[in-house]
């Protein structure tokens, strides 16, 4: 990657491989949001795409590293689905190895709003969520089909830096009492390999485009376990509940309706096998949201004791029914929302 300054670089790359024109003018503007990588708006006449490089040290308070090879990882996962969801990821343009860049696909926020924006904002609606489990459901299927998906995806060591280490051995260091269930959660994690993982579906990286959702931002993707990309989708669902609890019946029935979007397609494995796993994963993910590598920012102090609590309990008995995990959630964040204290103990 060249030393000198990120927007010369830009346009030199738009240039190499033909996106722009030498006498046209660019305009970049950085894009904010994420921590992992560097992302630019880039406005030429009469268009606009956008141009993304990944960051070796996360914009995170705690030391965060990982490669920046997952520049590669994630214009190959926006390639592969595009071919099985076709206008529900961004089109790529070109990707330049050397540069460490690659271009997409802009969609104007004023068509394509983002999923955490709109939760946030009490704009709650559950076929939302159907529709993204729904798509999540037909990238993992057919990429259990896909021969050649084990090999290319074959990005544990990427994995383990963006996801292991700062999800779950960040917050068992923070956790040492429940460190041991902390390590057999990740030793299932990656000891599991079926279909391509997203690995980070977040609400931010959600947009809602006029014919469903679109999903961006795959640099952690992976062959390995579709329990975390289901669990990691449903903890932001959960978590909002405290801090939405005029929204929490909304909340509710959008987590059913994106485990039901999703497991009509589940073709791969037995549900009951995957959804066991989505269930233990739960609560860590909700303690790492607190605890972790990367805390989520709208949570009050009071908020994260409450979640730390609750998934501390959920970790010391797990639950193992996933639809009791959520009910189970949902009852606990009324009762603290409300003004009472957290359930300590699943309800029976």
């Amino acid at each position: 990657m060249s030393a000198y300054e990120p927007e010369s670089r830009v346009r030199e790359f738009l240039l190499h491989h033909g996106l722009m024109q030498p006498a046209e003018a660019a305009v970049l503007t950085p894009l904010a949001g994420g921590v992992s990588s560097d992302l630019w708006r880039v406005d030429l006449p009469g268009r606009s795409l956008c141009v993304k490089g990944a960051l070796a040290r996360l914009k995170v308070a705690q030391e965060w590293l990982a490669p920046t090879s997952r520049n590669r990882v994630e214009y190959d996962w926006l390639h592969l689905a595009g071919t099985i969801t076709p206008g529900q990821v961004p089109q790529v343009l070109a990707y330049d190895e050397q540069a460490g860049l690659f271009a997409m696909q802009f969609l104007p926020p004023e068509d394509y709003p983002v999923w955490k924006t709109e939760l946030l904002a009490g704009h709650i609606e559950p076929t939302a969520a159907y529709a993204v489990g729904d798509l999540v459901g037909r990238l993992h299927a057919a990429s259990a089909k896909d021969p050649s998906a084990a090999a290319k995806f074959a990005t544990d060591d990427n994995f383990d830096a963006l996801r292991i280490e700062p999800y779950f051995q960040v917050t068992a260091r923070a956790n040492p009492d429940v460190d041991d269930r902390i390590d057999w959660l990740a030793a299932v994690t990656t000891g599991t390999h079926l279909v391509v993982v997203h690995g980070d579906v977040s609400p931010k990286n959600i947009l809602l485009g006029p014919h469903g959702p679109v999903l961006l931002d795959a640099e952690c993707a992976w062959f390995g376990d579709p329990a975390f990309d289901v669990a990691f989708c449903l903890n932001h669902l959960l978590l909002k509940a405290m801090v939405l609890p005029d929204h929490i019946e909304q909340l509710h029935r959008s987590a059913q309706l994106l485990l039901e979007g999703y497991m009509q397609h589940i073709n791969w494995e037995p549900a009951a096998h995957l959804m066991g796993r989505v269930a233990a994963l739960l609560p860590l993910l909700a303690l790492a949201r607190v605890d972790g590598a990367s805390p989520l920012e709208y949570l009050s102090p009071d908020q994260r004791h409450h979640v730390r609590d609750l998934a501390r309990s959920r970790m010391a008995r797990p639950i193992p029914a996933i639809d009791v995990v959520i009910d189970d959630w949902m009852v606990a964040a009324r009762a603290t929302t409300a003004g009472a204290p957290p359930i300590k103990e699943p309800a029976p």
